[in-house]
């Protein structure tokens, strides 16, 4: 089983004050970007692997979705996602996504949101996940960019110039590292872009879109903070065709 960091007290309350836990799918800044490669969610079956707060699970209703569950491995996540939602055709369940079993054929959109990159078995996960997607369903994901994740700490250094620069460490060499975020040992799974797309297509998806996410002109201007966000992608949003 991965490390449930999310049901850290410390870690969870941390979490709990960032833009995107307080505003929801609108205080994502990545949100516009993977919004549109979602397809229409009229009448769609729905799995969101790694549904925090609920955030996406209720957006997927409201959009249309005739059904939603969502999965987790944080009971305080799953507390929360309950407590806020009252919609019976929303479902929640904790579920270990490294070893994720969802039958065949029966959703239409699998969606994750910064969750695939704490995963330690991406391969079995992108298998599951296809075979649990109809025929023509739709894979869309994000998680922490590689170049973000590869540092085995986060760390920066300022140039004379006054731009951020972040070194990379072993970018090439994947697996296991080990950060602090909120909590100290927080365990994350390191993987080039490539192995993102090599996984996707061995489990029988076709790639339809990917972006390395940064901020816009636009964003910059409404969210100056941002600004250290062009130095480096901090996301990659991924949109798969199962056929």
């Amino acid at each position: 089983m991965p490390q449930n960091i999310y049901d850290d007290d410390s870690f969870f309350s941390g979490y709990s004050t960032l833009a995107r836990s307080v505003q929801g799918l609108e205080g994502a800044g990545e949100w516009p970007s993977i919004r549109a490669m979602l397809p229409d969610m009229a009448g769609r079956r729905v799995v969101d692997l790694g549904c925090g707060f609920g955030w996406f699970c209720r957006w997927a209703r409201e959009a249309g979705a005739t059904s939603v569950l969502g999965l987790d491995l944080s009971e305080k996540m799953l507390a929360r996602a309950a407590a806020d939602t009252s919609d019976p055709a929303i479902s929640y369940a904790r579920a270990d996504l490294d070893h994720l079993a969802l039958g065949a054929g029966g959703f239409d959109l699998a969606y994750s949101s910064l969750a695939l990159h704490y995963l330690e078995t991406l391969d079995r996960v992108m298998a599951s996940v296809h075979a649990a997607l109809a025929p023509g369903g739709h894979f869309v994901f994000s998680v922490e960019h590689p170049i973000y994740t590869a540092p085995s700490q986060p760390r920066f250094v300022t140039a004379e110039d006054g731009r951020t620069i972040w070194p990379l460490d072993s970018y090439l060499r994947e697996g296991r590292r080990v950060t602090n975020w909120f909590a100290p040992g927080v365990v994350k799974f390191h993987r080039t872009v490539g192995s993102y797309v090599t996984a996707l297509l061995a489990a029988g998806f076709t790639l339809a879109a990917l972006e390395e996410w940064g901020p816009s002109d636009a964003d910059l201007a409404a969210h100056p903070v941002w600004a250290v966000e062009r130095e480096r992608p901090p996301f990659l949003l991924v949109a798969a065709r199962r056929g």
